[in-house]
């Protein structure tokens, strides 16, 4: 028999709703402009549901002390990033689907310390995984604070840039939502410095990155809020990248980045017309 109260998930982005005996009408993540609803039909979950249909995480090391976390045809079928540190381990961005092997997994790799999603569509089922690793502290942007659809205790708001643990820096660089999020870890990179950048950054076929509101529906942004976000990463000093899908720039990925915002920002302007 199902509990009287379940922990529904949008079927769509896989992120989870407060406990409720029926599922909300409506997902609001999936109805901005951002995303979308799959089908045009609104539909919901459960992490029990998802398990016993078949699905399961699946890790992989991307590097030592990074681990990828996916879900595959769960939600949107993110990567969610495991930084293993002597302080901690740091959750960033958060599968769609927790299970009771998968925590036996983490707990394994070290457990988590602290959660952070990059922005809305990457909140997962947060509140699980925290409930699961004795209530770990949850930061959200204080900008984004409203798309969260299950509230608790252990959700925090920030705005300032800070240290969620020792050696890692979280940074909002906005863009894609307000309060886009990506995370600094010095130790990355044999110590040259790595970028978790959600998706504020996102790695294309020729090896460079681009920057979107939309990346389903394809709607840009602004060159001048491109060159913003640029001037702020250039203060960051990272050798290597990786997105919400573990896709990565492996190397010099600081020139990277200031490349591609020049020539986005250069586009989204018009100094390139003639060529059109």
């Amino acid at each position: 028999m199902e509990p009287d109260h379940l922990n529904w998930q949008c079927a769509g982005c896989a992120v989870e709703f407060a406990p409720a005996g029926n599922p909300p009408d409506t997902c609001p993540i999936c109805l901005d402009e951002r995303q979308y609803i799959p089908g045009g039909v609104q539909r919901w979950t459960t992490s029990r549901e998802l398990e016993q249909s078949g699905h399961s995480l699946e890790f992989s090391e991307l590097e030592p002390g990074l681990t990828a976390i996916r879900a595959p045809g769960v939600g949107i079928g993110q990567s969610a990033l495991l930084v293993q540190t002597r302080r901690g381990n740091l959750l960033f961005d958060v599968p769609g689907l927790i299970t009771d092997h998968a925590v036996e997994q983490i707990r394994a790799l070290g457990g988590i310390a602290t959660i952070v999603a990059s922005h809305p569509h990457m909140y997962g089922v947060q509140v699980q995984y925290s409930q699961a690793f004795e209530d770990a502290p949850v930061y959200v942007a204080a900008a984004d604070a409203r798309w969260v659809q299950r509230p608790a205790l252990s959700i925090r708001h920030w705005n300032e840039p800070f240290d969620p643990l020792p050696g890692i820096r979280l940074h909002q660089i906005g863009g894609h939502f307000p309060g886009s999020t990506v995370a600094m870890w010095s130790a990355g990179a044999n110590g040259k410095g790595v970028l978790l950048a959600g998706d504020a950054v996102f790695p294309v076929a020729d090896g460079n990155v681009t920057f979107l509101r939309s990346y389903p529906n394809r709607i840009p942004l602004s060159g001048p809020v491109v060159r913003r976000m640029a001037a702020q990463l250039s203060a960051l000093d990272f050798a290597r990248l990786y997105n919400n899908f573990a896709t990565s720039v492996p190397s010099r990925a600081g020139q990277v980045v200031q490349f591609s915002a020049l020539r986005y920002a250069q586009w989204a302007e018009g100094v390139h017309d003639d060529l059109t």
